[in-house]
């Protein structure tokens, strides 16, 4: 007669001690997120570990929950570029939005038929009768709904850095970088574009636009707009300082990324975010973006 099959677990040694095992009973590990946040928080009181890898491992906690749809810029505050443009006309816009990647499109702006390096702009610079396609890499096209860790594998895998994020109804709804997830883990990430900001920095761009700093005193804007900036509730006038602080207010939450609000006739756009306040807005005439 055969031995009766071994019980599950058998032939696997449980290396923990009899106290280890008796604390883990009385102290059963969180069920919760919330619970989890409270855990990491008392290991940073009790200096196990620091507030920096407590606010890193927050955000991994975070992301899991987060879909392309949560974090992604909308297609309207896409900075995008028409197959059809000249060189001058594309090393304008590359210089004037310092990105590093740009989708390409062809007639309607949901037409996106590559993705373009602006590194390699300087091999038109030296062929201009280069094709401007056979620049164009294969665009990585993903659904809103997709997970952020799910993401974070696709991108690792294909090695790409950019995805175009489609609705239910197949349109373009917006674009994630491979940054914009690695910023919810580790906050705002500066790169080669990035400039050391003095406190209230509005700084003025090719195109006409401002680039103002989310700390700016309200004031400095009032001066350098010559507009009145102000909240809709004339009592809460002297609670708030900076623009951020106003618009944040107007909003009634924490602005994301590619966000905006009008103001004393000028729209706010929500350009960077870090550690739930807006570090840059990009500052418009609220006529001239309406128009475009």
């Amino acid at each position: 007669m055969s031995d009766p099959s071994p019980a599950p677990g058998i032939g696997h040694e449980d290396k923990r001690g009899l106290l280890q095992k008796i604390a883990e009973f009385l102290h059963p590990g969180p069920d919760s997120h919330e619970e989890l946040y409270n855990t990491l928080s008392q290991a940073e009181h009790n200096q196990v570990i620091s507030a920096e890898s407590r606010i890193m491992l927050e955000g991994v906690i975070r992301i899991a929950n987060l879909t392309a749809g949560d974090v992604m810029v909308p297609a309207k505050r896409m900075d995008l570029l028409d197959i059809n443009w000249s060189y001058q006309e594309l090393l304008r816009t590359v210089i004037t939005t310092a990105h590093s990647r740009f989708p390409v499109y062809e007639g309607e702006r949901d037409n996106i038929i590559g993705v373009l390096m602006s590194k390699d702009l300087l091999k038109l610079q030296r062929a201009p009768e280069l094709n401007l396609r056979v620049l164009l890499r294969t665009p990585l096209f993903i659904p809103e709904s997709k997970g952020l860790n799910d993401l974070l594998r696709e991108f690792r895998a294909k090695r790409s850095h950019l995805a175009m994020v489609i609705d239910e109804f197949g349109r373009l709804a917006g674009l994630l970088t491979i940054e914009d997830i690695l910023e919810e883990i580790v906050g705002e990430i500066d790169d080669e574009f990035d400039e050391p900001e003095e406190e209230g920095s509005i700084f003025k761009l090719a195109d006409g636009s401002y680039r103002v700093s989310g700390d700016t005193p309200i004031e400095r804007i009032n001066e350098h707009f010559e507009v009145e900036v102000k909240t809709s509730d004339p009592e809460d006038a002297d609670h708030f300082d900076t623009i951020g602080g106003v618009i944040a207010h107007e909003m009634g939450h924490v602005p994301k990324r590619g966000e905006y609000i009008t103001l004393a006739g000028l729209n706010f756009i929500v350009m960077h975010t870090q550690h739930g306040a807006v570090r840059w807005f990009k500052v418009t005439p609220a006529v001239a973006t309406d128009a475009a």
